[in-house]
C-alpha cells in the first residue's frame, strides 16, 4: 500500500495527500508557517544573531524561506526561477550556501553575458549494438523540435573525411542550436543575476539540520515517520562558529556531496528495504579532462564527438588544441579523495580510442589536464528531482552524473514550480522523484560521457 501511495502522490497536487494523520500528529502542508523562535540567548555565542562587538556581515540571515545547499549551476538555477516566478518582488527570501570559496562579488552591469557558445553540434557515434537506441532517441528529439539528422557510415565519411568509420553503424548529428559553451561564464552570470534579484549568498558548510518528527499512518495502517526541517546550521569557512538559519524549505543541490547532506537530514537511516532506510544514491566520482595539441588534427568544423567506446573530444580554441577524456569502468574508478590527475589513464585508456577513431591523433601531445567531480547517481545515472517522501520539506536537484550543466535551466524551473505551486507545470519530471529508489524503478541514462 505504501508503494501505491508513493506512485499516486505525484498526481494529487500539494505534498502529503494520500497519507492520513494519526491523532495528535500534524499535517504535511509545507506552506504552514514555521514558528518564530527567538534566539536572544544565542547572541552571546559564536555565530549568534547579534553582538555589537562582533562583525556579522559575513553570516547568513537569521531566517529565510528557502535554503539552497550548493551554489553550482543547478542550485543557482533553482534560485533564479524561485525569484523569477515569485508573485511579488521580494516575496520569497532565498539563501544559497556554498562551501567552496568562489567569487560571489560580481556586480551587475549592462554588458551582455558572453557564454562563448560554439554551435558546432554534437556528433554521436553508435555501434550495431547501439544503433536502435540511437534511432529511437533521434525520433523523439525530432518530435520535440530538435534539428538532428541520422548519418550512415558513408555519409559520415563524406562529411568528415578525417574520421575512421570502422565499427560505426550509425551517427546522429545536431544541425542547429547545439554545441558547447564556457560553464564558468554561465556560473558567474547566474551568480550576478540572482544577486540582483535579491538572493543571499554565504560561504560555509551545512553541518546540521534541526527537525521535528510526526508519526503518520498510510491508508493501509502502515506507520511512517515524517520529518520537517526547521533550522539549518551553517558552519562558516575557516572558523569554528556556526549560524542557525530558520527556514521553511531546503533544496539539496549539493552536487557530489548531496548524499552526505541527505544523511545529515536522516535520509537512509532506517531498516534495510524500507522507505526510511533508502539512501540517496549519489556520490562523488572523479573524472579527468585532458587538453592536447595535434597540428594535423580536425579543422574548425569539428563537432563534439562521442565514440561508442565512451571516449569523447572537441576542439578547444583555434590553435589545433583539443579537449576530451573518457569515463572509467566500475573496476577502474579512481579514488575520489583527491583531485590528482592520472596521466597514465590517458595513455592507456583514452588515447588508443582517439587514435583509432581519428588517425591524425596518433601524433599528439598532452598539454594540460585537470580533475573534477560528477554527482554520480549509482542507481540509474539520472537526476533526482522533487521532494523526499518522508523529510517533507527537503527537495532534490542533484545526481545528474555529468549532465547537470545541460539540464540545469529546465530542472531549476521545475523545482521552483514544485515549491511554489505544489506540482510540476511546465514539464513533468515526476519520473525522477526519490521514491523510484525504494520502488526499484530505474530511469536509466545510457549516454554518460
Amino acid at each position: 500500500m505504501l508503494r501505491r501511495a508513493l506512485r499516486l502522490r505525484w498526481g494529487r497536487g500539494p505534498l502529503g495527500r494520500g497519507l492520513s494523520t494519526r491523532k495528535g500528529g500534524s499535517t504535511l502542508d509545507w506552506t504552514g508557517k514555521v514558528p518564530e523562535i527567538k534566539k536572544k540567548i544565542q547572541s552571546f555565542l559564536p555565530g549568534g544573531a547579534w553582538n555589537p562587538l562582533y562583525d556579522t556581515s559575513h553570516l547568513p540571515p537569521e531566517r529565510t524561506d528557502v535554503v539552497i545547499v550548493g551554489g553550482g549551476v543547478l542550485g543557482l538555477s533553482v534560485a533564479y526561477w524561485l525569484k523569477r516566478l515569485e508573485k511579488q518582488r521580494g516575496a520569497i527570501q532565498v539563501l544559497v550556501v556554498e562551501r567552496d570559496h568562489t567569487d560571489y562579488l560580481g556586480v551587475v552591469d549592462d554588458r551582455p553575458l558572453d557564454l562563448q557558445f560554439n554551435p558546432s553540434g554534437y556528433l554521436l557515434l553508435a555501434s550495431e549494438k547501439g544503433a536502435a537506441i540511437m534511432e529511437n532517441n533521434v525520433k523523439l528529439q525530432r518530435q520535440e523540435g530538435a534539428k538532428v539528422c541520422l548519418m550512415s557510415p558513408e555519409q559520415l565519411q563524406n562529411k568528415f573525411p578525417w574520421i575512421n568509420t570502422e565499427g560505426v553503424a550509425l551517427a546522429s548529428y545536431g544541425l542547429e542550436g547545439e554545441g558547447w559553451f564556457d560553464p564558468w561564464s554561465l556560473l558567474q552570470g547566474l551568480q550576478r543575476k540572482v544577486q540582483s534579484m535579491g538572493v543571499h549568498f554565504c560561504h560555509g558548510e551545512v553541518t546540521r539540520f534541526v527537525s521535528s518528527s510526526n508519526y503518520m499512518e498510510t491508508m493501509s495502517g502502515e506507520e511512517v515517520t515524517l520529518k520537517r526541517i526547521h533550522e539549518v546550521h551553517v558552519k562558516m569557512n575557516h572558523s569554528l562558529e556556526y549560524q542557525p538559519v530558520e527556514c521553511a524549505i531546503v533544496i539539496n543541490a549539493a552536487g557530489a556531496w548531496s548524499g552526505q547532506i541527505a544523511e545529515l537530514a536522516g535520509i537512509g537511516k532506517g531498516p534495510p528495504n524500507t522507505l526510511q532506510g533508502t539512501k540517496l544514491p549519489v556520490e562523488p566520482r572523479k573524472r579527468y579532462v585532458y587538453v592536447w595539441h595535434c597540428p594535423q588534427g580536425p579543422g574548425l568544423e569539428t563537432p563534439l564527438i562521442a565514440d561508442p567506446s565512451g571516449a569523447y573530444f572537441r576542439r578547444e580554441g583555434l590553435g589545433n588544441n583539443y579537449l576530451g577524456g573518457c569515463s572509467p569502468t566500475e573496476e577502474e574508478e579512481p579514488d575520489p579523495g583527491n583531485l590528482e590527475v592520472d596521466h597514465d589513464f590517458f595513455q592507456d585508456k583514452v588515447w588508443p580510442h582517439l587514435a583509432q577513431r581519428v588517425p591524425a591523433f596518433e601524433n599528439l601531445k598532452v598539454q594540460s589536464a585537470w580533475a573534477g567531480y560528477y554527482d554520480y547517481n549509482t542507481f540509474d545515472q539520472n537526476g533526482v528531482v522533487g521532494p523526499h517522501p518522508l523529510v517533507v520539506n527537503m527537495y532534490f536537484a542533484t545526481g545528474f552524473s555529468g549532465h547537470g550543466l545541460q539540464q540545469a535551466p529546465a530542472v531549476g524551473r521545475a523545482v521552483a514550480e514544485l515549491v511554489l505551486e505544489g506540482h510540476f507545470q511546465t514539464i513533468n519530471l515526476s519520473s525522477f522523484c526519490f521514491s523510484r529508489f525504494y520502488l526499484r524503478e530505474k530511469v536509466t541514462e545510457h549516454n554518460i560521457l
